[in-house]
């Protein structure tokens, strides 16, 4: 049924499902690591994900959402051991990418899930759920008739805000000032959460430089950090 916390799924979605060949080491990815590390979000039973048992341990689940190639997100999960890191993404190469890139770190506590992370989190990711969301320059979407396809609008922060525990946190990243100031608007106005600082948050020294925010400074585009906690 749905309610305030159980949005019907959207007819715009932020996303375009981009073709593309894999190389020939992503597409080994797939074949080697996906059976065990992957899953989509269309071939999952009805229900909650059951994280334990797919790691194998209890542990915090931190969800980050558009991994893209996976540069950030293997040194972000291999900086953090004690959490059970789940990256959601709708590119299939990119995922191969980010196999590889885990498997030259030797990052054990990551889990890859492929498809839209609005029907993973509406359907199956439980309420008070999640340790963290991360999410790192998701597409800017920058001419004005397509802002309705940005991913942070209230309906979606909202339903990111009801899976997070409470102290949970939802860090955002954008290096487009327009979206960074909608971003910081939209969280201020969902009243289960509350801005950890006035304002922008400082980056921090753990988030590596991506080559997004390295062509941003090229740019002249300053990148801004939000970072929002449940109530």
């Amino acid at each position: 049924m749905e309610s305030e916390h159980q949005p019907r799924l959207r007819s715009v979605v932020s996303y375009v499902q981009r073709g593309g060949r894999m190389t020939v080491g992503q597409q080994r990815a797939w074949e080697e690591y996906w059976p065990s590390l992957g899953r989509k979000v269309a071939e999952l039973p009805e229900g909650p994900i059951d994280f334990d048992a797919w790691f194998g341990r209890e542990a915090p689940v931190l969800l980050e959402i558009g991994s893209g190639m996976g540069e950030t997100t293997s040194q972000l999960a291999a900086a953090a051991p004690e959490l059970n890191y789940v990256a959601v993404e709708v590119y299939e190469p990119g995922l191969g990418q980010l196999m590889l890139r885990a498997e030259k770190l030797g990052v054990e506590n990551l889990r890859l899930i492929n498809g839209d992370a609005v029907v993973l989190l509406t359907k199956h990711v439980p309420a008070d759920s999640l340790h963290g969301v991360r999410i790192f320059f998701p597409d800017p979407w920058p001419k004005k008739r397509h802002h309705k396809r940005r991913l942070v609008q209230p309906e979606f922060v909202a339903l990111v805000a009801s899976r997070l525990a409470p102290g949970g946190t939802l860090h955002l990243a954008t290096d487009w000032e327009n979206y960074a100031e909608q971003m910081l608007e939209v969280c201020s106005a969902e009243p289960s959460l509350v801005n950890r600082y006035d304002g922008w948050a400082p980056r921090p020294d753990w988030r590596p430089v991506t080559k997004f925010e390295k062509r941003a400074v090229e740019e002249n585009r300053i990148s801004h950090d939000l970072i929002f906690e449940r109530r």
